[in-house]
């Protein structure tokens, strides 16, 4: 069996509750507040850990109360935390979160997580059917870094191109597994894209991406599935109704639990419908990490609906 690699960032979650998002200029009243472990980086090593695999973590924390809680939280998740550096000259990185009608507006300020070196992700031992995992949450640089020893390593690669910014030049060459929402998507491809879109214009605009000739490219869709384009054929996941109650962790949770299932050697897309199903637990918790499906909830939901 593999091991789970992700380097990404980490990240305390400070949620506010209210019934609506303020306007531009706007102060509402919100219903309560609420600390969370989050960052993408984070989540998607939680996400993979719960679900069996040997996951290890490469980032950077703060030297601060955050960094602290953060630290004893992944170590209690199963998260291995050799890789984590503390960086005394930086705060952790600190997610602003408002949630309202079950929808999220989100404001990063990366702290730490911009430190994250190419020195950083060259400790990890790679090896042929390991699964390397990151987001833009860290520099791009330091991604590229670390897909090329991946690459060197023959390990796979996992890319979740969010939050939604400009992708450096052949970044996406060296992504075996490309997962992003239809914001994501629409950026990259330079086309604007809506999650009500028909699927023939999320597979043109996929397509058009500046990827590898064998990259698989999946696009979630929120309550819709997941559509995936694998060597080249699209092939749909439908989604799951369910009473969601915080998205904000639902797409970490699908990369890492897609890169559990890889690493235990699952075929792709059995690996897809039991990351959709993990999700689909996921978006009816609060909270990013702590909301993440452990094994045997998974395999409870898969029996139920097989």
């Amino acid at each position: 069996m593999g091991r789970v690699f992700v380097a990404g960032s980490i990240n305390m979650d400070v949620v506010a509750t209210a019934d609506r998002h303020p306007k531009v200029g706007e102060t509402v009243a919100g219903k309560a507040v609420h600390y969370f472990p989050g960052g993408k980086g984070a989540n998607q090593a939680v996400a993979a850990a719960k679900l069996g695999a040997a996951t290890a973590l490469v980032g950077r924390l703060g030297t601060d109360a955050f960094g602290q809680q953060l630290r004893t939280f992944l170590a209690a998740q199963g998260v291995d935390l050799a890789l984590v550096k503390d960086t005394a000259d930086a705060h952790t990185g600190t997610a602003v979160i408002t949630i309202a009608d079950a929808d999220n507006t989100i404001v990063v300020v990366p702290g730490a997580n911009a430190l994250v070196s190419a020195e950083d992700v060259a400790a990890p031992a790679l090896a042929k059917g390991d699964i390397a995992v990151s987001q833009f949450e860290i520099p791009q640089a330091t991604i590229g870094a670390f897909f090329k020893r991946a690459r060197a390593a023959r390990a796979t690669t996992i890319l979740n191109p969010a939050p939604a910014v400009a992708c450096a030049p052949g970044l996406l060459e060296l992504v075996d597994i490309l997962i992003l929402n239809e914001t994501e998507l629409g950026l990259l491809a330079q086309t604007a894209l809506h999650d009500t879109d028909e699927p023939a214009r999320f597979i043109d605009a996929a397509r058009r991406l500046p990827t590898g000739p064998d990259t698989i490219i999946c696009v979630t869709l929120g309550k819709r599935g997941v559509l995936a384009l694998i060597g080249g054929e699209p092939s749909l996941i439908a989604g799951r109704a369910v009473k969601t109650v915080d998205t904000t962790g639902a797409g970490d949770c699908f990369v890492g639990a897609l890169a559990a299932q890889l690493a235990n050697a699952t075929p792709i897309r059995d690996a897809l419908a039991y990351a959709n199903a993990a999700a689909s637990i996921c978006v009816q918790r609060m909270g990013a990490a702590p909301s993440m499906p452990t094994t045997a909830e998974v395999d409870e939901l898969l029996a139920k609906h097989a």
